[in-house]
């Protein structure tokens, strides 16, 4: 252990009671990050910053939250000890070394950066300041994905041999007033909702060792449909429409689609086929919903109506901001949180190889892997006081 990493831990080891949660950028996410981190007892938001901070002082006094400013004072508040990094993509790595340098652990909404190379360098920079990084999708440790990969890890589906993922609709222009970022680099389809899909599928079947896929942009340019800019265009930068096979080191493989191209909606599509029927999953951008499992038919006039069996979920339902709790959990225990820097290091990796593929029209093998995703302790009550006073 170096010096900083020692001073780190005695830091750590003589803090008790909630811990405290500073955020920067205070956009439409928040709200939902908000709604929860400030009900859970473990936690306190102490300090909202934003460049806009009139937008800060207007959501610290909606919720209660007795600070608020630049980012910049977000990280020279004493009492922050977990920044939550809710700003648009490309600002996710350099917000979260700032974070770290100011001695802060960090929570960081998806995808943890635009490419490996600054990715890589946030989890050694965190690690050799001994602090933690974590990164969304947290809905996926809520009840309802949880409570699948339980059943499936229970084999209730026997071995999982493949699975398919589906996510396609027009587009987050329908409902998001500055959608823009959405389709610049760390946007699109893959980078904004694929965190959902490909977390799920790593977490049910390890880590992935290639991938194949094609893609395609619809449109070069789109335009605002609501808010003040409406009617404004903006460049599209990414892809609208892939579609990939994925390969686990397993040997088990998945198909995946995600586009903004698509008039018809179907959204939250996991289905993981095991040697003795098949799982369905709750959409993993939600956090409730049940599990659902069919067996083979035992007959040729089951084929199209197998008999499903339902599993509710286990646990309480909280949303976004369960992530930051565990990890704030695992601070104060001392105990590793579920959803890791390194994890989403892998799912950025996955990410980014499809782009590559989709480009290159031929496999790209995986470099990064991650150790099995541990299950997350459905039991403990997030509205629970756990940390003492």
């Amino acid at each position: 252990m170096s010096s900083t990493q020692a001073e780190a831990a005695a830091r750590e080891s003589a803090r008790r009671g909630p811990v405290g949660i500073g955020i920067i950028g205070t956009g439409m996410i928040s709200n939902a990050y908000l709604d929860n981190l400030t009900r859970f007892p473990d936690v306190r938001v102490v300090a909202l910053g934003d460049l806009n901070e009139a937008l800060a002082a207007e959501k610290a006094g909606a919720y209660g939250v007795p600070f608020s400013g630049s980012p910049a004072s977000v990280l020279a508040n004493d009492e922050v000890e977990i920044v939550i990094n809710l700003t648009i993509p490309v600002a996710h790595v350099p917000v979260a070394l700032d974070a770290i340098a100011a001695g802060k652990h960090v929570w960081i909404e998806k995808p943890i950066g635009i490419n490996r190379e600054e990715a890589q360098a946030l989890l050694a920079a965190a690690d050799a300041a001994g602090l933690r990084v974590g990164v969304a999708p947290d809905t996926v440790l809520n009840p309802g994905i949880q409570t699948a990969l339980r059943h499936l890890a229970a084999g209730v589906v026997g071995t999982p041999i493949t699975a398919r993922t589906m996510m396609r609709y027009s587009g987050p222009d329908l409902f998001h007033p500055n959608p823009a970022f959405l389709f610049a680099r760390g946007g699109g389809p893959l980078l904004d909702m694929g965190p959902y899909y490909v977390t799920t599928l790593v977490s049910a079947f390890g880590p992935v060792s290639k991938v194949y896929a094609t893609g395609s942009t619809a449109k070069p340019n789109r335009t605002v449909k609501l808010g003040p800019n409406a009617g404004q265009a903006f460049p599209v930068d990414v892809l609208t429409h892939v579609d990939a096979l994925v390969t686990f080191e397993s040997g088990a493989n998945a198909q995946v689609t995600f586009s903004n191209d698509s008039p018809l909606a179907e959204m939250g599509t996991v289905e993981i086929i095991g040697a003795d029927g098949m799982l369905l999953t709750p959409d993993p951008n939600h956090a409730d919903g049940a599990t659902r499992v069919a067996r083979h038919p035992q007959e040729y006039s089951e084929k199209l109506e197998p008999n499903w069996e339902d599993y509710p979920e286990e646990g309480t339902v909280t949303g976004r901001g369960y992530g930051a709790l565990d990890m704030a959990r695992g601070i104060r225990e001392g105990l590793p949180h579920v959803a890791t820097g390194e994890l989403a290091l892998h799912v950025l990796d996955i990410m980014l190889a499809i782009e590559e593929s989709a480009a290159a029209g031929e496999v790209v093998a995986i470099q990064s892997t991650v150790d099995p995703v541990p299950l997350v302790d459905h039991k403990r009550d997030p509205f629970a006081a756990t940390l003492g006073a």
